[in-house]
């Protein structure tokens, strides 16, 4: 009898062989010789028609699985035990030949990155009518019709441009559609997706995530989603799995598991993440305490024992059961009768942190870049101040400017003449080689990925106390010393600072990187997607970290993000771009409560909700403009749901206050701008 035997009712929509049946499945990485265990007994279906997704931080077991089921394995991966069958196929057991065969026709990958997944060197219509060239009995011209119809399909606008470009002349949604096409091309009726919208915008990911479930009730496939945005799975799948240390914990519709969570682990990721509106001044997000044990730990009973705040000597001691809380609805826990001792996230003291003197001031900055086709302006006349102790959020698609802003604010591009960045109320020189040490240590940067940013062949004390040289000029012990009390504020260990970042998890790293930017005492630390790429547990950890250190330091951040609500948590004021441009620059509360931009407005709506609370998506036709060619009068006009003709197209609108400072650029009144009308034009 599996877990699941029992729990899961017998309906029309699950008669018959699952598209996908994973049952008892384990699974071992040979290493030196010996096995270490990554999936411990994985049992899951997923019916045609249905999306079931898989969650849980990395290094679970979440893509191992998914490989695993396809069998797309590593040379020393091996499965040890269990069953794997596709429409009641046993995979298993099949040979090279019948699995290539089965992988051709009948099930499909879509991965997380679509710029590791085409060749870049080949033009996308040779790469899409490829997929149809292996199904065979297709010729070279037929191949080529057929791909112009999947990007059709994929709804790609003009497909017959796109199929004469190389990938990298396609922006990140583009290609990843067309990853979909390439994927589709054999009608599959499994389709599994590892992370498909990981590093897009809210927009596009919104975008993507309505093609798969489009094409879903088109083909009727199944769909294996696996990501660590909460959000995404509750909007997408109809099942979901928790999994925890190559285990699935908990399992249920999307319904029962984020609204009554019976794992304390999964009530832990739900508790991470920062939702109903909450901000830094509210609550501190909760953190779950630890880290995954090491592939191949033996783990003979709870797999969470070592992390969970209700866990008890019986934990230790025996394997927990699998209880069932409902037909479809089951947990492993011995204590789930428990779970609402799982604490809560902490109260914090509601001090406003903001001090009015002005810290940072980028006073009219245009930046310009030179190049063969033309002149293309990045910024158009940027206004910005923010105060000691701010957190001011930089947020827009791809393309808007955010990074060559801040980039620009650090020195890294010069300006065009005429603008002036200030500190303090005194001018910066524009290139960050002829300013000053006062300057240079002032601003700060904090990557997104630590990965590129930290030396790998240094220990953490060796970049720490290089910074400190760099920034303070002290050198020696009282340069040590220094490096000890900044990681020591991170909450970085003395046996951390002998580490080097390949020894650290993407959170300590992190940190790491996070420690560098202060050890200087900067007065603004610009942040560019600082947790876009770690789970949502180490992005609350990271996210309380920043909160405490600007209310013990008063240090003012930068803070680029496409995730709205971290931005929401942690900014005190927003500040909204759209090719080159600011649109909307508003407290954090204004902008939540309305009047807000029609980008603005379509930027919130893209937003997966992870409480399940209904979305009217507003949809922006097109890509975002280049900046070499920007539309007339408002640049915005040719996506906006409210352009009003022969105005918008026509004439630029000035950046106007519609009170306390709230600032929006567009010819639209208060009144019109409250009005939801998607798609339909306001008049004036």
């Amino acid at each position: 009898m599996t877990i699941t035997d029992g729990l899961v009712p017998k309906t029309a929509a699950n008669d018959g062989p699952a598209a996908l049946s994973v049952k008892d499945l384990e699974m071992a990485y040979i290493v030196r010789g010996e096995p270490r265990a990554v999936l411990r007994g994985v049992t899951f279906d997923v019916r045609p028609g249905e999306a079931y997704g898989l969650v849980g931080e990395s290094g679970c077991g979440k893509s191992t699985t998914a490989y695993a089921a396809l069998r797309y394995l590593p040379s020393n991966g091996r499965i040890t035990a269990g069953k794997i069958s596709s429409g009641g196929r046993d995979l298993t057991s099949m040979g090279k030949k019948e699995l290539q065969e089965f992988r051709a026709t009948e099930a499909s990958m879509v991965y997380q990155d679509p710029v590791q997944a085409v060749n870049p060197v080949l033009k996308i219509g040779r790469q899409v009518a490829e997929s149809f060239q292996l199904l065979g009995n297709v010729s070279k011209s037929e191949s080529y019709d057929l791909a112009e119809q999947a990007l059709v399909r994929v709804q790609i606008a003009a497909p017959k441009s796109v199929m004469e470009r190389y990938p990298h002349q396609l922006s990140g949604g583009m290609l990843q559609r067309v990853v979909i096409a390439m994927a589709l091309a054999s009608d599959p009726q499994l389709l599994v997706l590892d992370e498909p919208t990981t590093g897009l915008d809210a927009t596009v990911e919104s975008e993507v995530l309505d093609l798969v479930r489009h094409l879903r009730d088109e083909t009727g496939a199944a769909i294996l989603l696996i990501a660590h945005n909460l959000g995404v799975i509750r909007t997408m799948c109809d099942r979901v799995g928790v999994m925890y240390a190559g285990r699935i914990v908990e399992e249920g519709t999307v319904d029962e598991v984020f609204d009554q969570p019976s794992h304390p682990y999964t009530k832990g990721l739900l508790n991470s993440i920062p939702r109903h509106g909450l901000t830094k001044t509210d609550r501190e997000l909760f953190s779950i305490p630890g880290t995954l044990p090491q592939i191949g730990t033996s783990l003979p009973t709870c797999v969470y024992v070592d992390r969970c705040p209700i866990v008890t000597d019986k934990c230790h001691s025996e394997a927990p059961p699998v209880v069932g809380k409902g037909f479809t609805h089951w947990t492993r826990c011995h204590h789930d009768d428990r779970i609402d001792e799982v604490p809560e996230p902490a109260d914090t003291e509601a001090i406003d942190n903001v001090v009015d003197t002005e810290v940072i001031g980028v006073d009219g900055v245009s930046k310009t870049f030179r190049q063969r086709g033309g002149d293309v302006p990045a910024l158009v006349s940027i206004n910005l101040g923010f105060g000691v102790g701010e957190t001011l959020g930089l947020v827009g698609e791809s393309g808007s400017g955010k990074s060559t802003l801040a980039k620009t604010m650090l020195g890294v591009h010069e300006p065009d003449v005429g603008g002036a960045i200030t500190l303090r109320g005194r001018p910066m020189a524009t290139k960050a080689t002829s300013r000053n040490e006062e300057s240079i240590r002032s601003i700060q940067m904090v990557f997104q990925n630590p990965d590129s940013a930290l030396n790998r062949s240094w220990t953490v004390r060796r970049i720490l106390i290089r910074a400190v040289e760099k920034l303070t000029g002290v050198s020696g012990e009282e340069a040590n010393e220094r490096a000890v009390e900044v990681a020591k504020a991170m909450q970085l260990s003395e046996r951390h600072l002998d580490m080097r970042p390949r020894q650290l998890s993407g959170g300590l790293k992190q940190r790491v990187a996070i420690a560098r930017a202060f050890a200087g005492d900067p007065d603004v630390v610009v942040c560019d997607e600082p947790t876009s790429a770690l789970d949502v547990s180490v992005q609350a950890a990271i996210l309380n970290l920043l909160a405490s250190l600007q209310r013990d330091v008063k240090t003012s951040y930068l803070f680029i993000s496409h995730d709205i609500g971290v931005v929401r948590y942690l900014a005190d004021r927003i500040a909204v771009m759209y090719v080159g441009r600011i649109v909307e620059l508003a407290t954090t509360e204004q902008v939540f409560a309305g009047p807000v931009h029609p980008y603005t407005e379509a930027l919130l709506s893209a937003v997966p909700n992870v409480d399940g609370e209904a979305s009217n998506r507003i949809p922006l036709d097109g890509d975002i403009p280049s900046p070499a060619n920007p539309p007339s009068g408002c640049v915005f006009h040719t996506r906006c749901h409210k352009f009003v003709d022969g105005l918008c197209d026509v004439t630029e609108p000035e950046l106007k206050d519609f009170g306390d400072g709230h600032m929006i650029k567009c010819h639209l009144e208060r009144e019109q701008l409250l009005i939801i009308t998607p798609k339909e034009k306001a008049g004036i």
